[in-house]
Formats: C-alpha cells, sequence, structure tokens
C-alpha cells in the first residue's frame, strides 16, 4: 500500500513537471509576422541646404563709413551700374581738396621756375624739381578721385535687387554684403554634405528636395556641380543608388544580418545579406524567400538556435 501511494506522489510529480516544462518552455510564443513586400529601396544622403539663384553678386563697400544714402529699392529690377547707395564723402572730398590746393601751389612754383630759368637766373635742376613735385601731387589726386568713387555702392549686374541691408546713419564696414542683387531664375540649392559622405557623392545624381513650404512635395532635382568648400532652409536628398522592385521587410526585423522567420510553426533563425538599409525598410539581396513569414520586430527573447511552435499575430 505505502509503495501504491510512492507511486502515486512520484506520478503526481512527474505531471507536475512536465506540466511545467510545457509552460515555460514548450508553450507557443506569441509573436508578430510580415511577409516581405516588394517596392523601390533608395540610398541617400543626407544634407541640409540654402537656395540660392545661381547668378547672383554681393555689394560690400571697401572703406569704412557712415552711410548717408540707400535706394530702398528690394525686390525692384535694376541695370549694371545702377546707384543702390552713398557713403558719407566729406572727409575724402577735404582730402581732395588739399591735394588741389597743393596743386595750384605747385603750378605756380614750377612756372616761376621756368621764367628764372628762362632768364638764367636758377639751375635746370630746380625747374626738374618743381616738375616732379607737380606729376606726384597729380597722381595723388587722380588716385583720391578713384577713391571716392569706392563711395558710390552700384549695381554689379543686370537683375533684381534680392535683399538689402544696413540704414542710413549706420556705419559699414568694409566688406560687409550690404545689398544682394541676382537674377531670381534659375535657381540652385547649395547643401552641405558631411565628409564622410562627400565620396558617394556625385555630379548627375538625382537629388530630392524637401522645403516647409512643399510639405506634401518632393522636388526632383540633379546635382550640378562639386565643391571642396561649403558655406544653411531646405532639406536635401542626394540619391546615391535606387532599387528597384526590391524586397523589402522592416528594418526593425534585423539584426545585423539576421533575422526570424516562421515556417510550419517553428521560429527559425536566419542568416540573410541585406542591401539598401533605411530607417523604415531593408533591401533584402538573398536568403529569403518572398512568401516567407518574418517576425517583426527582432525577437530578442528567443536565444540563438531557438525552436518552437509559435503563435502567429497581425503586424
Amino acid at each position: 500500500m505505502r509503495y501504491l501511494r510512492l507511486l502515486l506522489v512520484l506520478a503526481a510529480v512527474a505531471a507536475a513537471a512536465a506540466g511545467a516544462y510545457w509552460w515555460w518552455v514548450g508553450r507557443p510564443v506569441p509573436v508578430a509576422t510580415v511577409q516581405p513586400t516588394r517596392g523601390d529601396a533608395a540610398e541617400l544622403v543626407y544634407a541640409n541646404g540654402v537656395v540660392e539663384p545661381r547668378y547672383w553678386a554681393k555689394v560690400t563697400p571697401l572703406v569704412r563709413e557712415r552711410i548717408v544714402e540707400r535706394c530702398d529699392c528690394e525686390g525692384a529690377e535694376v541695370t549694371r551700374g545702377a546707384v543702390l547707395g552713398r557713403l558719407d564723402t566729406r572727409e575724402a572730398e577735404a582730402t581732395l581738396a588739399e591735394l588741389e590746393a597743393r596743386r595750384r601751389l605747385a603750378l605756380a612754383d614750377r612756372d616761376r621756375i621756368a621764367a628764372l630759368v628762362g632768364r638764367n637766373i636758377a639751375a635746370g635742376k630746380e625747374l626738374d624739381r618743381t616738375r616732379s613735385d607737380l606729376a606726384q601731387i597729380e597722381a595723388l589726386i587722380v588716385g583720391q578721385k578713384a577713391r571716392l568713387e569706392n563711395y558710390v555702392l552700384r549695381a554689379p549686374m543686370d537683375g533684381t535687387v534680392l535683399r538689402e541691408d544696413g540704414e542710413v546713419g549706420e556705419i559699414a564696414e568694409p566688406g560687409e554684403a550690404l545689398f544682394w542683387v541676382g537674377r531670381p531664375f534659375p535657381r540652385v540649392v547649395i547643401a552641405d554634405v558631411n565628409e564622410e559622405d562627400i565620396p558617394r557623392v556625385a555630379v548627375g545624381q538625382r537629388a530630392l528636395l524637401r522645403s516647409d513650404a512643399f510639405v506634401d512635395r518632393s522636388l526632383e532635382s540633379v546635382v550640378d556641380n562639386i565643391t571642396p568648400k561649403g558655406d544653411p532652409v531646405a532639406k536635401t536628398y542626394i540619391v546615391v543608388r535606387v532599387s528597384a522592385d526590391a524586397l523589402l521587410v522592416p528594418s526593425v526585423a534585423l539584426d545585423g544580418d539576421m533575422l526570424y522567420v516562421v515556417e510550419g510553426g517553428v521560429a527559425e533563425r536566419r542568416a540573410v545579406q541585406a542591401g539598401i538599409r533605411g530607417t523604415e525598410a531593408t533591401e533584402i539581396l538573398s536568403g529569403l524567400d518572398p512568401g516567407a513569414r518574418v517576425i517583426s520586430p527582432y525577437p530578442e527573447a528567443l536565444a540563438d538556435g531557438t525552436r518552437g511552435e509559435v503563435t502567429t499575430g497581425a503586424a
């Protein structure tokens, strides 16, 4: 009798152990699966850029002086040489007046010495000195008149005044842009590309432009030229490579080049060859059947090589 009871107790313990094993190990694991889809995969280089006219120029002063006149012509059409602004020339004109006074004295001195030389009272070298002094002053006058032109800000080309800065009374600094003149069309986007992405960009590649002004649109463009130096409101995607009708799976279903598929109710960890990787989807080049059921997201809880029946749910 005691032996029968012992057998019953052992049987109960074995049944409990079997039930626990089934609960923790053998029971189906609920996972969500998806089927690979077909679509275009694109490898992109992301960059920020600014929209600029292709043909434009800055108007900057060459001297530090106060602004006394400004055209207030932003958005207006102008021709090359049109006056856009003026700087205070009083100091420069005073310098010119002083040089012209010195020129008059030099002229009088030259004429006086020339008369004395003609009467053999003065030496010829004295006349040469006065002529040299007069020539130097006249050269200074020519240079000062040319510098006065620097106080006038003119349009460098035919076009539109795209922007103007500075107000009358402010001090303009040399090299500070006060006007931008250019042709509104055609326009280009100057994009700053990360240094490590530069080797992936080539002239002629597609570029997709996104801007807050066109929320639901991507504007088609192409890479026109590449400069080693760049100088940000549009977002630019340069299309490095496009794969049409690619086999795609959610990127979250991958752990490197590994993913899980469900076949015959069994989860299998599988190595695949991934191609273009995106934030939402990744291209699969090989190692995956188009009709496979892929566990997504990647099940971190399943140990490497785990095989067990699963219940599939909608992804």
